[in-house]
């Protein structure tokens, strides 16, 4: 008896360490989010339950004023997780001391991009490739953001530099209409937006293919979180990856119907457009934040002297502890940029 008792506590013992811990009750964390594709990996783990099998409920919380937006709510204390580009901004506000660390990343950039370079359609005779644009008007969502190094990166295939063209903020939405109108030449658009414009006869796609495994969006928490509710950060990034994985390869009918709910997207849309990449193991390419930092400094939009350390700002045991739960997703991705500098 005393050996059949011993054998039960050992095989609970040892489950102990393969399941994820359970919860009394469910844990609020509040997430700022945009109802945009980039955040596809929080609707996932929401719809296919993975939150709530952690004992997560989560409150997403929309962002008016931008993906920007959800660090400085963070560091108020409205938000529990924040996710958004590394862009100026967020290096400046690290730089006076916001406290956040990069726990995850949120999406990579890979061909096809998600992230197209666009002309009007009436003018693809006339722009025939990047080299053209030079002297012209590009449209990004906001000078210092991720998509003002977008074009950075597709200039430099064409052999034009930053210098050699006028860069002209605009919401997304109203880059088609401008194109159309000739108010702007060229434009940096996020899909749906890109694939839509395309199918209405407004937008060509002038390239797609300038960028190559850089991840620029990231999911950043507190040090009150990482310190205080641990137990909760760790299940969260647990849940995360697991939808995560979801997400590899093709998009089916069930994705791509859960990401409709969330971002109004038809899910024929979804199925067909350029999409992000979410990484499965959650590696946070510190050379990709380096190189985003660089990038900023040299256009002289970071209000400080002495590049930051970057590793210093990265917590990666999150996603370490989780990857001893569920275990690594094989094949790993690989993809990690040189300096373009």
């Amino acid at each position: 008896m005393r050996r059949l008792l011993l054998i039960v506590a050992l095989v609970a013992l040892s489950l102990s360490f393969a399941q994820p811990p359970a919860y009394a009750q469910s844990e609020k964390m509040r997430v700022g989010y945009l109802p945009v594709i980039t955040y596809a990996t929080f609707f996932v783990g929401m719809e296919r339950g993975y939150f709530a099998e952690e004992g997560i409920e989560i409150e997403l919380v929309p962002l008016p004023a931008g993906g920007g937006d959800s660090v400085v709510q963070l560091a108020a204390g409205n938000l529990d997780v924040a996710a958004a580009g590394a862009g100026a901004a967020l290096w400046n506000a690290i730089a006076l001391g916001l406290p956040v660390k990069f726990v995850a990343p949120l999406h990579t950039e890979r061909p096809p991009l998600a992230t197209p370079l666009v002309i009007s359609a009436k003018r693809a005779d006339e722009i025939k490739s990047v080299a053209d644009l030079r002297g012209k008007k590009i449209a990004i969502n906001n000078v210092g953001s991720a998509v003002e190094y977008w074009v950075y990166a597709a200039l430099q295939r064409g052999g034009v530099s930053m210098d050699e063209v006028t860069t002209v903020p605009m919401p997304f939405p109203q880059m088609a209409a401008a194109l159309d109108s000739g108010a702007i030449d060229a434009a940096v658009l996020t899909e749906p937006l890109a694939t839509l414009g395309r199918d209405q006869g407004l937008l060509a796609f002038l390239a797609d293919d300038f960028i190559d495994g850089i991840t620029v969006t990231y999911v950043f928490m507190g040090e009150s979180m990482l310190k205080e509710r641990r137990p909760v950060a760790e299940a969260f990034i647990r849940a995360y990856l697991r939808a995560a994985r979801d997400l590899q390869g093709e998009i089916d009918e069930s994705l791509a119907a859960i990401i409709e709910k969330y971002t109004n997207v038809p899910a024929s849309v979804v199925r067909r457009m350029n999409r992000q990449y979410y990484d499965p193991n959650g590696v946070i390419p510190v050379a990709d934040l380096e190189e985003v930092q660089r990038y900023f400094k040299s256009r002289g939009l970071l209000e400080y002297n002495e590049l930051l350390n970057v590793p210093e700002l990265v917590d990666t045991s999150l996603v370490e502890a989780a990857l001893k739960v569920i275990g690594e997703y094989k094949p790993a991705p690989t993809a990690t940029p040189t300096s373009r500098y």
